[in-house]
């Protein structure tokens, strides 16, 4: 297959089947283990909010999405048990948007689950190449290229 010569389309097509492929096995690890509600934008949101939580105006910001856009996903995510609204205790007047107990095992998991994930790929590939596929990928889209508000850019 490394012999044909390959059409332009083929790159965004292959990295984003990579992606999602990633993305839908540790999905159904999480359903596995407790927490079968969560979708892909859950996970950029949660990780927006951070250990220290954020007022819904920053998680729109780190988002990329209007604060009403970010609410909304506040108000999935309490819904679901993922994250709650307390007050800012610097700032009565502000909340601020916390992960729960519950939120905070969600993204422990899925760290575990990508490291297993990663895993299976360089059983397939093999660890130098991995690392090599890992290295030019970074190489190609620099440090600054990835940002939580990637989960927006393919709607909700």
């Amino acid at each position: 297959m490394a012999d044909r010569e390959r059409w332009g389309f083929e790159l965004p097509l292959l990295l984003f089947a990579g992606f999602r492929s990633l993305i839908d096995q540790l999905h159904a690890e999480l359903a596995d283990h407790g927490h079968p509600e969560l979708r892909p934008v859950h996970g950029f949101a949660m990780q927006a909010v951070g250990g220290d939580g954020v007022t819904a105006s920053e998680l729109g910001r780190r988002l990329g999405v209007s604060k009403q856009a970010a609410g909304k996903t506040v108000d999935r995510l309490a819904a679901l048990g993922y994250a709650e609204r307390v007050s800012d205790p610097g700032d009565a007047r502000r909340k601020l948007v916390r992960l729960t107990p519950h939120g905070q095992d969600a993204l422990v998991l899925s760290g575990t689950v990508f490291e297993e994930l990663r895993g299976r790929w360089a059983d397939r590939l093999g660890q130098e190449r991995l690392a090599e596929l890992e290295d030019a990928l970074e190489t190609v889209v620099g440090p600054a290229a990835f940002g939580l508000d990637a989960a927006t850019w393919f709607g909700d």
